[in-house]
């Protein structure tokens, strides 16, 4: 026999390729997440599963050498069972995968941060910013759980820091736990800007730093409702530095 043509011989080294790509990095990803600083993870990611499939899969590496040490042709078995396994693994995933809400750690720690401040912004008298952090931390505990691991450990819930007389959003995490929400505000209570403890939108491990994207800061202005403008629905879109001239970067005016 004159061995595997070449159109099985390409089936199966391009099923091999994307067994390691696929299920080498979620094996990679799953032990990392177990050490890192911080992951941004909701759940602990399955180790067995991914080792699962590498263990088959070179299983089926090893039929498939024997066979073409044996100059085998295209009638051989063994040169199905990289396809098959490949077939079958994302199968899997998808059947698996489709209860699950398929949003990240950046975009639901986004959405916990909007919530906060359209919370707090619905209770924010005419005049000045709430600073208690009585009434404040009755709102955090509405967020749920953050979607962040630390050392493999699941953030338990989301926490405030309430800082008063700032001149901007705060800007570093240093000894911060993922998932705390920083509660800034400017003097005389003229305004108040909320950021969150997480990761960067670019990254998934390493150390807690101030939510951002591209280098940006990402934060939320709670200003006070004016008299006029109390039938007007509180602006709640994100403040990003540098999207507009002046929007993210100007600190609420003091009070003369």
């Amino acid at each position: 026999m004159k061995g595997p043509s070449g159109k099985t011989l390409g089936a199966n080294v391009a099923a091999w390729g994307l067994l390691a790509w696929l299920y080498g990095g979620d094996l990679a990803d799953a032990l990392r997440a177990r050490s890192a600083e911080v992951a941004a993870f909701s759940h602990l990611p399955s180790l067995w599963r991914p080792a699962a499939v590498l263990a088959l899969a070179a299983g089926a590496v090893g039929v498939a050498v024997w066979g073409l040490l044996r100059r085998r042709g295209d009638d051989f078995k063994g040169y199905r069972l990289s396809p098959l396994i490949l077939v079958g693994a994302l199968f899997l995933d998808l059947v698996v995968a489709e209860p699950r809400v398929p949003v990240g750690s950046w975009d639901m720690a986004s959405l916990a941060l909007q919530h906060f401040h359209g919370l707090v912004q619905e209770r924010t008298p005419s005049g000045e910013v709430p600073v208690d952090p009585r009434v404040l931390g009755a709102l955090v505990k509405e967020l749920g759980v953050p979607p962040y691991l630390v050392h493999g450990e699941p953030v338990r819930e989301y926490t405030l820091q309430v800082r008063e007389n700032c001149e901007g959003p705060v800007r570093s995490a240093a000894g911060l736990l993922p998932g705390t929400l920083l509660y800034c505000v400017a003097p005389q209570r003229q305004g108040a800007w909320v950021s969150l403890v997480g990761l960067p939108a670019e990254r998934r491990f390493g150390p807690a730093e101030v939510l951002a994207q591209a280098g940006e800061t990402r934060f939320l202005l709670v200003q006070p409702v004016k008299q006029d403008e109390a039938d007007t629905p509180a602006r709640t879109d994100a403040f990003r530095e540098g999207a507009e001239p002046g929007v993210g970067k100007q600190a609420p005016k003091q009070a003369p």
